[in-house]
């Protein structure tokens, strides 16, 4: 998957110059690329927009999820709990009033992705799945993510760490359902269930 050119098409359709578009590449792949993003990186992006162009016709504004995509972890510190909010207001900052976008759905979009909650926007709710999808992967695949996960926290000493990815792994169980949109509930809620209380059981095992 060649994610330049993914990501200079989609431009290019919503009005950016060319000068404009391989700048603005650059300035991503830069960030995703930081040597402290073990998982947020380019090859989650991949991830995602591989299941983006599976139900991409299922989506009303294919454009501005893709957009939402490519930058809903544009910034990401381990440390800060705004991720998601910088990360949209970034997102917004290099679009003006001759981009064919709708603003509003990309900002709202991107600060999606740090509750995953359901959304009233059923192409939001598209999009956290396309997030989420990780979490159903076979346990060796599930193990290297939440391994990477730990490196991006290796700020943290295990005794704040543990209990602190429990605490949020249990958030996910607590919802009716992890996945929005009733296709990835078929396909994968069970599986990212099963994970997710595994892990839970490898945190509290190695206290």
């Amino acid at each position: 998957m060649n994610l330049n050119k993914i990501y200079g098409d989609l431009l290019l359709n919503i009005g950016f110059e060319d000068n404009e578009i391989q700048q603005n590449w650059n300035i991503l792949e830069k960030a995703y690329s930081n040597k402290s993003r073990h998982y947020h990186n380019l090859t989650h992006l991949k991830e995602m927009i591989a299941s983006f162009e599976i139900y991409r016709d299922r989506l009303h504004n294919p454009n501005e999820i893709l957009f939402s995509i490519f930058y809903h972890d544009f910034v990401y510190s381990a440390s800060k709990k705004d991720n998601e909010l910088k990360s949209a207001e970034f997102a917004l900052s290099i679009l003006s009033e001759k981009h064919h976008l709708n603003k509003q759905l990309v900002f709202d979009a991107i600060c999606a992705t740090q509750q995953h909650a359901h959304n009233t926007n059923e192409d939001i709710n598209w999009l956290i799945d396309f997030d989420l999808k990780i979490l159903a992967k076979d346990w060796e695949e599930y193990k290297i993510y939440f391994e990477q996960i730990r490196k991006e926290y290796r700020i943290y000493p295990d005794f704040l760490y543990k209990p602190g990815r429990a605490k949020a792994l249990k958030h996910f169980l607590k919802y009716e359902f992890i996945f929005q949109t009733n296709v990835f509930r078929n396909l994968y809620e069970e599986k990212a269930r099963q994970n997710i209380e595994k892990e839970i059981s490898y945190l509290e095992s190695k206290k």
